[in-house]
């Protein structure tokens, strides 16, 4: 049958027994090993409209693909029909207006080194691999979060492929409820062809990563806790349990142990980044200093050598509203236990920019937390997928009393069930289905955290 569909569609593509098509449905978790039918290599959005036609008249499943980062695998499809846009590269900048066109194949890193040329950058992620579509469209977390907001904060408007194979464009203006949701929404409305963005200001920051010793971990989050909850926007920090990568540019005395820390953005002036950090500088003191002034795109990279494509993830994650002492002694006592060297727990903010935005001007809906934690479990040995795996679900199990709502960040999401994509939306959830019931009616696009049609709406 695949071999049938493969001569009726526009774009390039490979099925099994092809050339290139172990490498083609490798992703970035090699926990992954699922065998598509047919990949499609679409360029443009007439192809992706194409294969969308398709795959409705043969009534096979779909999952769309665009850098491949997402823990939980969804980018493919066993026995269906993957939409990879990963070839869509493309990307415009005006610097005037200080706006980009971006298509769904770029990862951060393409964006950053586009953007950046012009002294500007788009709020959006920490790894440079990850790809520019499953981050907007899952809301959007990063060092600029704090000063620019979500991604999708920065999200003017989409070309949309809908499971009718129509194409459209949504914004404030036009389909603006499909708009609304796609900020946040996930995949789940269609396929995002290209994307337009507001760009802010950012060049060269002041950052890197600060750690403490596991002994000193209760305070040094009491006091990242405070001098966060006052900071300015310009002052971004997650917080970390890790263990120190044996490799440079880490010193020797440090690999392999067990610290916690606080990897640093700051996007103020930069003459007054040393008084800044002066007060911060006191604590401790810190037994690694690797703050200083780069330009935004080596932040934004500095961890992807440290996780190449094919290691073994998984992934749990959770919304925090408060450090309690409690919550502290728990992240404490697994941070002890970390198990593998790219293991770790990092807690992303959710405040400055963030918190000017309503829950319900997007479907993005938990900003009145204050962090989203990720939980991951990693290693490049295939034998040490159980270990990564069990830390990482007891961690999670373990902060549930201090979770927020029973949801979590979708992009931090395994496959985990109705329950916790429900809750994860909260009051949007209603909405976010009715939208659901009038685009995609028949949940031809359900190869993600899936949200069932409910109620249909009414057209306008």
């Amino acid at each position: 049958m695949f071999k049938e569909i493969k001569n009726k569609l526009k774009a390039e593509t490979i099925v099994a027994g092809d050339e290139g098509y172990d490498e083609a449905r490798t992703i970035y978790n090699g926990m992954i090993d699922k065998r598509p039918g047919v990949i499609v290599a679409c360029k443009s959005a007439e192809e992706v409209a194409d294969a969308v036609r398709v795959a409705r008249e043969h009534r096979i499943e779909v999952s769309i693909r665009s850098g491949g980062h997402n823990g939980a695998g969804l980018a493919l499809v066993d026995d269906g029909l993957v939409i990879d846009l990963s070839g869509m590269k493309g990307i415009r900048i005006d610097p005037r207006k200080r706006e980009a066109i971006i298509e769904p194949g770029n990862t951060l890193a393409d964006v950053d080194a586009a953007t950046h040329k012009h002294g500007l950058a788009l709020p959006s992620g920490i790894i440079g691999t990850t790809g520019i579509g499953g981050i907007t469209l899952g809301g959007g977390l990063g060092y600029l979060s704090r000063k620019g907001g979500l991604t999708i904060d920065n999200l003017l408007e989409c070309e949309v492929v809908l499971a009718s194979g129509e194409v459209v464009t949504a914004n404030k203006d036009e389909h603006a409820d499909l708009f609304w949701a796609l900020r946040g929404g996930g995949g789940n409305f269609g396929v995002v062809t290209r994307f337009t963005f507001k760009l802010i200001p950012v060049s060269t920051v002041y950052a890197g990563p600060m750690f403490w010793p596991l002994g000193k971990a209760a305070e040094a989050m009491e006091f990242y806790d405070e001098v966060t909850r006052e900071a300015p926007n310009d002052l971004y920090g997650f917080f970390a349990f890790l263990i120190v990568p044996p490799g440079d540019p880490f010193p020797e005395h440090l690999h392999n142990e067990k610290v916690c820390g606080v990897v640093w953005c700051y996007t103020g002036d930069l003459a007054e980044a040393e008084s800044v950090f002066a007060p911060i500088r006191k604590f401790g003191p810190p037994i690694l200093d690797f703050v200083g002034e780069m330009p935004m795109p080596a932040i934004n990279s500095m961890f992807d050598a440290l996780y190449p494509p094919g290691m073994q993830w998984y992934w749990r994650a959770h919304y925090i509203r408060e450090f309690t002492q409690d919550f502290i002694r728990t992240n404490i006592e697994f941070g002890k236990t970390i198990p593998t060297v790219h293991s770790t727990t990092h807690l992303y903010p959710i405040d400055g920019k963030v918190h000017e935005v309503a829950n319900t001007e997007t479907a993005w809906s938990n900003r009145d937390a204050r962090w989203a934690q990720v939980i991951v479990g990693v290693d490049p040995d295939p034998a040490r997928a159980g270990v990564v795996t069990e830390w990482c679900k007891s961690y999670h199990e373990a902060l549930k009393p201090f979770a927020m709502n029973g949801g979590a960040y979708v992009n931090f999401m395994m496959e985990e069930g109705d329950d916790r994509i429900r809750n994860s939306y909260g009051p949007n959830y209603q909405r976010l289905q009715e939208i659901k019931a009038k685009y995609d009616p028949d949940n031809f696009f359900h190869v993600n955290q899936n949200i069932k049609p409910g109620k249909p709406v009414a057209s306008g």
